[in-house]
């Protein structure tokens, strides 16, 4: 409470502009009531963050106090015990800054691929030719998504649709249907040949999957754009 009050540490998230964009096209695309919806949305690119919104209004979001928390990312090492920073900077004679460089710069699924690439198209291609990194690095990726929309879906009490955007999360087909794996608790079922689809708006959960899955493309400039109009408007 003392370093909140203080110093406003407090979890800020980010991502907001395309989580509401790709929450509200979920709730249009798919024809949900916006007063009455339970949306997590999985915005997956170097860059990765899960947002939960219920009823048309965001509840929690993976990002923190900065874009380091949640999710491993590209290069982020995303949720770490926070003794590792003492720990390392022991053993390796650092400063706090020089781990948090590391967190930043050369972890995520670079790090753990043991510096094979951060970009999830080469790390796939490494996985077919059998690369054992490769493969550890994409199930741990799928593993933390699928256990933060867990917790969401607990947070929420439900879940009603999950969407997919983001470079990854509208591309990367073998990531949707991983993450989707675990979940077949909530009813989930997949039709693989709809999950091969990209570059559009598409559901790739079956007629009678008790949860929708999407892939809703994110428009960040277009949800400027309209936030934009609406600061206007409001102000005339």
């Amino acid at each position: 409470r003392e370093y909140y009050d203080k110093y406003h540490v407090r979890r800020y998230g980010f991502h907001g502009t395309s989580h509401r964009f790709v929450a509200k096209e979920t709730m249009n695309f798919l024809g949900l009531d916006k007063n009455n919806s339970k949306i997590i949305v999985c915005h997956l690119g170097g860059g990765s963050s899960v947002s939960a919104t219920l009823n048309g209004e965001c509840v929690d979001t993976s990002m923190g106090l900065t874009p380091l928390e949640g999710l491993p990312m590209g290069t982020r090492s995303g949720d770490i015990d926070p003794a590792i920073l003492e720990y390392i900077c022991r053993k390796e004679k650092k400063s706090i800054q020089d781990v948090l460089y590391v967190l930043n710069h050369k972890s995520g699924v670079f790090g753990v691929s043991g510096g094979l690439s951060s970009d999830f198209r080469d790390l796939r291609a490494a996985m077919e030719r059998g690369d054992k990194l490769a493969t550890e690095t994409l199930e741990m990726f799928t593993y933390r998504l699928a256990k933060y929309i867990g917790s969401y879906t607990a947070a929420m009490n439900g879940v009603d649709a999950i969407a997919f955007t983001g470079g990854i999360g509208e591309n990367a087909d073998v990531v949707r249907a991983k993450v989707l794996s675990y979940l077949g608790y909530l009813g989930i079922k997949m039709d693989p040949e709809m999950n091969k689809k990209r570059g559009e708006n598409f559901v790739l959960s079956t007629e009678d999957s008790k949860v929708k899955v999407a892939v809703i493309p994110t428009n960040e400039e277009l949800a400027i754009c309209r936030e934009t109009v609406e600061l206007v408007t409001a102000a005339k």
